[in-house]
């Protein structure tokens, strides 16, 4: 009882911060982007404009701001001071975010991000509005493609201009784009496993780390931490943590994208069956299945045309075989790993990051969006 009760202590704080962090993050970016608005409409036009605006829009669905809050976390840990700078850094990883949400979106040909229309299909669907020439989901894919390149550019120009020695400039933002080179490697390979068949755990562990653990948690902690001029000691004490709490992070999204609603994951929940997304689910259940089972889970993984029911006997097969418990059993021990890592580092960063981290850690457990 008392373990549980400093667990959801940890829980709480960790919310509890999140909150603030979102708060901040949510405040910069708007006026932020009110200025680009002016700025992209005066010096380029509508056109323009209306292609920044699907862009910003996405960007002003911000979740939870996972990402800029780390790295607030990791430049406090790390002894930082200089609160408006972090903000401008913050939001610049948070516009990296939401430019690769938008190639992402089209890579998996999602209609749906966060409760409303993915960049490409809000633009598909104004071109058809305007009954112009060509194909309108080519139109609507080729110039989201173009905002999401603007607004990673704009964030690189933030990143060259941080009030922050230049040194330590520099090697952040070799950080940032380390982590999201790291990061593409990981997206290469999960669209391969999606269409090769021939998947082993092995393979889905790796994309998660690379994909996720990298860029969720490892890269934006870094990033602060070396903002704050943390030499190699606290950034390598955090690569552990980073790796078992992202990978338990994504093991927790793709539950929650399979069995939760659309209203907690922000996109539809037959999204990843259609995509033919290879998860620790996925992988499991196809290892474990009957012949029958096997067969039919195989043919919807990848088939655009599913339907609710079929959808509903994939979840069925995800459960009777075990795959669900499995899934959650590891991230679960992934969660574990990473609080056990960071307790062997604790004398090395401030104390309320710490706590924050295991709490978010421990927040894994029990997320349900």
């Amino acid at each position: 009882m008392k373990n549980s009760t400093k667990n959801q202590a940890n829980v709480d704080f960790f919310k509890t911060r999140l909150k603030h962090y979102k708060q901040i993050v949510d405040a910069d970016i708007a006026d932020y982007s009110k200025h680009i608005q002016k700025s992209t409409l005066k010096q380029f036009g509508a056109y323009s404009r209306l292609a920044t605006d699907a862009y910003l829009d996405i960007l002003s669905r911000g979740g939870k701001r996972i990402r800029g809050a780390l790295v607030h976390v990791g430049y406090e840990m790390a002894g930082g001071k200089d609160k408006n700078m972090i903000i401008e850094a913050a939001r610049a990883v948070e516009m990296m975010h939401a430019y690769i949400l938008i190639i992402d979106d089209i890579n998996d040909r999602s209609p749906i991000r966060r409760g409303g229309p993915t960049a490409h299909i809000k633009l598909a669907d104004y071109h058809q509005k305007q009954s112009w020439a060509d194909e309108s989901l080519h139109f609507g894919e080729s110039i989201a493609m173009n905002a999401a390149l603007v607004g990673c550019h704009n964030a690189q120009m933030i990143l060259a201009n941080l009030n922050v020695d230049e040194s330590l400039r520099l090697k952040a933002i070799s950080t940032i784009n380390h982590g999201i080179i790291v990061t593409a490697h990981g997206q290469f390979n999960d669209m391969f496993n999606e269409v090769t068949g021939d998947v082993t755990v092995n393979e889905v562990m790796n994309v998660m780390e690379w994909k996720t653990a990298h860029y969720t948690f490892l890269n934006p902690l870094t990033f602060g931490m070396v903002l704050a001029g943390a030499g190699c000691e606290m950034t390598d004490a955090i690569r552990d943590y980073s790796l078992y709490a992202g990978k338990a992070f994504q093991i927790s999204d793709d539950i929650l994208g399979t069995f939760g609603v659309e209203f907690e994951s922000g996109k539809s929940p037959l999204d990843d069956i259609k995509e033919g997304k290879r998860t620790l689910l996925t992988i499991y259940a196809l290892e474990n299945a009957s012949r029958a089972d096997k067969n039919f889970l195989i043919s919807m993984l990848g088939n655009h045309k599913l339907t609710p029911s079929q959808f509903n006997r994939c979840k069925d097969i995800l459960l009777e075989t075990g795959a669900l418990e499995y899934a959650q059993k590891t991230a679960q021990d992934l969660v574990n790993r990473a609080n056990s890592s960071l307790n062997q580092h604790t004398e090395l960063y401030d104390k309320s990051g710490v706590q924050f981290l295991i709490g978010l850690a421990e927040y894994l457990s029990e997320r349900k969006s």
